[in-house]
């Protein structure tokens, strides 16, 4: 029986139709693929092969290697699998990377507990597992929340006497942090240091990472005191990170402090770092200290590429009344061939509908459907407001119609805007009717 089919025949007992799950993966290709052309990547290689052998160049592992990483990299896992069994069948021995490379693949296509099994198939006798094997699975792990599954694998290799590495740390912290386990998180890094496992800057990242966003922002400069003392230097990244810690907890002026001390400290502020400031600004409505990193951000020839600079300010000009600004900023980002996304449009015309400019929420709106743009809920609820708060309710429960025509359901959200407007218009008659329908769709 072949390496791969043994494979999925010991998955199959923990995890039912493995072979399908890779046929059927939205992680894979083999799904569009006729049977009849199933394994031509498999062929290519075993092609590439013969053409070596043929010119009597007997192909080392590094060949054999870049072959079986071209089908991973294409998705094309099962192709590498059988690859991996002809060649085993013809004689030819593969090492360490060439596993790594396939527990990757496996990983990649996202099926974890298979890249497990391969692990247990492959120790002890196709060859000794590794750190980087260990890791591959343990991040994979740990990007589907699987934080436990991975600590185990992270013992188990600690029995086998296989060193974790910072890699391995850093990976089981950010695991950690994510499930909201950050004093099993900080308890690691200590572990780390105690093993003299120098932690590096992505390791105190993510750490600094986790706690702003818990809002523990003086937990976070702890962090950053442990990782000055151990001499490992701040990016723009830790920085960044601080800076949007301090915005959460309202901290403006710390803020702006850390932001103006990246410079000093050698380190450039990136995009990322100008919208942090920007959008906490916004958020705080001072948009005039928004604005003004902007036009920074423009001198210093860092142009916005993205939308999210945009979408803070354009949100901040609608929330503080300069709804002129706003179109303006909305066409500028146009003519500098930055797309709009149904966010930016859903921003502007809640600031236009709130600020009683409903015709020009209109034209937006009638732009936003010719742009074929896939409309969510959201754009809808906020014209049908618009319309509810200018007493305009046929115009409403028009809306509501097109938007279930456009394939958009409506939400309870969109109910419940309707029939306080229809009460408070003493339309109960309309308004029960609606009201059963909500409670007949579940959404009550």
């Amino acid at each position: 029986m072949s390496f791969s089919r043994r494979l999925r025949f010991s998955v199959t007992l923990s995890i039912p139709n493995f072979s399908s799950f890779l046929q059927n993966s939205s992680h894979s290709h083999f799904h569009s693929q006729p049977p009849s052309i199933q394994n031509v990547d498999d062929a290519v290689s075993l092609s590439v092969l013969t053409k070596i052998l043929k010119r009597g160049y007997p192909p080392d592992t590094v060949t054999l290697n870049t072959l079986i990483k071209g089908l991973c990299l294409k998705g094309q896992v099962k192709e590498a699998l059988h690859f991996h069994d002809k060649l085993l069948a013809q004689g030819f021995q593969l090492n360490q990377v060439s596993y790594a490379t396939l527990i990757n693949g496996v990983c990649r296509i996202g099926d974890t507990r298979a890249a497990i099994k391969f692990l247990r198939k492959i120790d002890g006798r196709l060859a000794k597992p590794n750190v980087e094997m260990y890791n591959t699975i343990i991040d994979a792990l740990c990007k589907y929340q699987l934080v436990s599954e991975a600590y185990g694998l992270f013992s188990e290799m600690t029995v086998k006497g296989i060193s974790a590495n910072v890699v391995t740390y850093s990976t089981l912290i950010y695991g950690f942090c994510i499930v909201g386990k950050l004093k099993e998180a900080l308890g690691l890094l200590n572990v780390m240091v105690l093993k003299t496992i120098n932690p590096n800057v992505c390791t105190y990242n993510i750490l600094v990472d986790a706690l702003c966003k818990e809002g523990k922002v003086k937990e976070a400069k702890s962090v950053l005191a442990v990782m000055l003392k151990a001499c490992v230097k701040s990016n723009v990244i830790t920085y960044s990170t601080l800076m949007d810690g301090y915005f959460l907890v309202y901290e403006v002026k710390k803020a702006q402090h850390v932001f103006n001390a990246m410079s000093l400290m050698g380190v450039t502020p990136d995009v990322h770092s100008y919208n942090i400031m920007i959008n906490g600004f916004c958020k705080i409505k001072r948009v005039d200290k928004a604005l003004n990193l902007f036009k920074e951000m423009i001198l210093h020839d860092y142009q916005p590429t993205d939308v999210i600079t945009y979408n803070s300010l354009i949100d901040g000009l609608c929330k503080n009344g300069h709804l002129d600004k706003a179109i303006a900023l909305f066409n500028k980002m146009k003519d500098r061939g930055i797309r709009p996304n149904t966010f930016t449009f859903t921003i502007l015309l809640d600031g236009l509908c709130k600020g009683g400019r409903l015709k020009d929420a209109q034209e937006v709106f009638q732009d936003l459907l010719t742009k074929e743009y896939h409309l969510d809920v959201y754009p809808y609820n906020v014209m049908i407001n618009g319309y509810c708060k200018e007493g305009l309710l046929e115009e409403a429960l028009t809306m509501r119609s097109k938007m279930e025509d456009n394939g958009c359901i409506p939400g309870a959200v969109t109910f419940e805007i309707i029939i306080n407007a229809l009460f408070e218009k003493d339309e109960n008659d309309k308004a029960e009717k609606l009201l059963h329908e909500m409670i007949a769709r579940g959404l009550l």
